[in-house]
């Protein structure tokens, strides 16, 4: 037997099998950001970008990404999700440059977490954003992506 759970016994790749897991509430908040210079944010927050309103498209694409996490991680579970929510907050670092930061929160009723639903959001928001902007600049920054907290399920809460 492969002492790794992604594994079979052949050596290949395998999605664990989670039937026998409880049902339990779940939920994951992760983290990314962006930085952009001040052209940007000003287009962003006077909605003037060419391309349109960046941070609702961000936000609606957020949200697709985490509905599709598992149709691009490869061992990621297809997961009902019961709830999906993107939010920015700005921070000012000096007068040249602003971080986006953005926070995705994704929850479920089910046997397995959503910490990747969460991260695949918040990663594919800022994503976005860079995509919807780089015509004035292709200089900005993303940044570190990671998970703030989840909660539910076998191994408990998690708090960064």
């Amino acid at each position: 037997m492969s002492k790794f759970t992604h594994i079979n016994e052949q050596g290949n790749a395998k999605m664990v099998d989670v039937s026998n897991k409880n049902i339990t509430k779940r939920t994951a908040q992760a983290h990314s950001s962006i930085t952009v210079n001040e052209t940007i944010y000003q287009q962003i927050i006077d909605n003037t970008n060419k391309k349109g309103n960046v941070l609702n498209t961000a936000q609606i694409a957020g949200i697709m990404a985490a509905k599709n996490t598992s149709t691009i991680i490869p061992m990621c579970h297809p997961l009902p999700l019961t709830g999906i929510d993107v939010q920015f907050n700005w921070q000012i670092n000096d007068n040249t440059t602003y971080t986006l930061n953005i926070t995705a929160i994704v929850s479920t009723t089910g046997k397995t977490g959503v910490e990747m639903e969460a991260l695949t959001a918040a990663s594919a928001t800022a994503l976005t954003v860079y995509d919807m902007t780089k015509a004035v600049d292709k200089g900005m920054i993303i940044g570190e992506t990671y998970l703030e907290s989840k909660s539910g399920g076998k191994s408990g809460d998690y708090r960064r």
